[in-house]
């Protein structure tokens, strides 16, 4: 714990040994894909924004380019173009780069003591060292959510509608974050908001490219992700690489395909949605943070779409979860970190035999257990627990209004 904290002088600024790990894994991790020339995400994603600007369907295959096929929303185009106009291993290095720090921002600009914030930082390094591996986009829609969050704390609703519409327009997951909706001090700003950033976000791909395209492409890409999910669903006889959730976990011990998502999206959207109607406790601080955990759990874990690198969203969601109980029932709370550890955070590095991958972990994508588990701690702590007398915990006095 002490090496956590630990700070080193650089150019006389202090800065975090865990901080300069983290850029320094995240650019050895980067580095060895680019040399290996195992960056075909990247490629995908290169891509995403020059067939745009040829008004080439984004989700056909295109086997000479790369392989596999894009599943992202039109307004990736945009994301990716600073990157897509560079050479090749320069855009894949800097694009990797900037997601690990997007992330590491998002993190620091959280309203905790800066000793939580690098203690979540630990934790999730491992993960986001496994989303550069695999070159994704993981690690900024993480904290786009943490930073749509950050905003509605502090009042600038304009901005976090900004995080939550560039989200879901781009991967979906981005949505979750409308739930702070419920926290904002400025719903009907929020709401205008919202709708401005979609409208904006959603022409400012038809500038370099058409609207007719653009909004075909939307279309296209609604049918492509309902084809996607009902693959996912089928995998590779019951051990592919997606699928690692709740639902997966439940298809592949069972060994059941009938296994319907909504028999779990439908309570886990009700038990998400119920203590939010316990208003009196939005005042307390641990409480909104507890439903940012939970939403940062919750996209991951309830999405058939799920990959072993999706995972450093929940993972952080899971650092959050940590830091508000880790005083208090340490014995359980370390237990379970330890569980994380050993079932989602190591299971996807070198560290396990590929045996022990491919025939236990992803085959019944027990990734997916421990957070499930925190996610259920949480979900029974927003129903149950009072956070207003909770003395630990520092209350903000806002009018939120319901």
């Amino acid at each position: 714990m002490k090496l956590i904290f630990k700070e080193v002088s650089v150019f006389n600024k202090k800065i975090p040994v865990i901080v300069i790990t983290w850029f320094t894994l995240a650019f050895i991790a980067v580095l060895a894909e680019v040399l290996r020339h195992s960056i075909n995400n990247y490629y995908i994603f290169k891509q995403v924004f020059w067939h745009v600007v040829d008004q080439k369907n984004i989700y056909l295959l295109y086997p000479v380019e790369y392989k596999d096929a894009n599943h992202y929303g039109p307004l990736f185009s945009l994301v990716i173009a600073p990157f897509a106009v560079l050479p090749t291993w320069l855009g894949c290095i800097l694009w990797c780069l900037v997601n690990a720090a997007v992330l590491l921002l998002a993190i620091r600009k959280l309203n905790i003591s800066k000793q939580k914030q690098l203690i979540i930082i630990a934790i999730t390094l491992i993960e986001m060292m496994t989303a550069i591996h695999n070159v994704q986009f993981n690690p900024m829609i993480g904290a786009w959510i943490v930073l749509a969050y950050i905003f509605v704390e502090d009042e600038k609703d304009f901005w976090a509608t900004l995080f939550i519409a560039a989200g879901f327009l781009t991967k979906i997951y981005g949505i979750g974050a409308i739930l702070f909706f419920v926290f904002s001090k400025h719903k009907i700003r929020f709401v205008l908001s919202f709708i401005f950033w979609m409208i904006v976000l959603i022409v400012l791909p038809m500038l370099y490219s058409s609207p007719q395209f653009i909004i075909t492409s939307y279309g296209q890409w609604f049918e492509n992700l309902v084809h996607k999910n009902e693959e996912n669903i089928i995998g590779d006889q019951f051990a592919g690489h997606q699928d690692i959730s709740v639902m997966g976990m439940i298809r592949r011990i069972t060994q059941n395909l009938s296994f319907y998502n909504s028999y779990v999206l439908i309570p886990a959207t009700l038990l998400i949605a119920a203590p939010l109607l316990r208003f009196k406790q939005y005042v307390n601080k641990n409480f909104r943070l507890s439903y940012l955990a939970i939403v940062l759990i919750s996209v991951v874990i309830f999405s058939s779409s799920a990959e072993s690198s999706t995972y450093v969203i929940a993972v952080c969601g899971i650092s959050l979860w940590y830091i508000m109980n880790y005083q208090n029932n340490s014995k359980w709370v370390n237990a379970l970190l330890i569980l994380v550890f050993l079932l989602t955070i190591l299971s996807a590095t070198d560290l396990y035999p590929a045996y022990i991958k491919d025939h236990f972990i992803r085959a019944y994508s027990l990734k997916a257990l421990p957070c499930f588990i925190i996610w259920t701690w949480l979900i029974v702590n927003v129903s149950l627990k009072d956070f207003i007398g909770t003395a630990s915990s520092k209350i903000i006095k806002p009018s939120y209004n319901k």
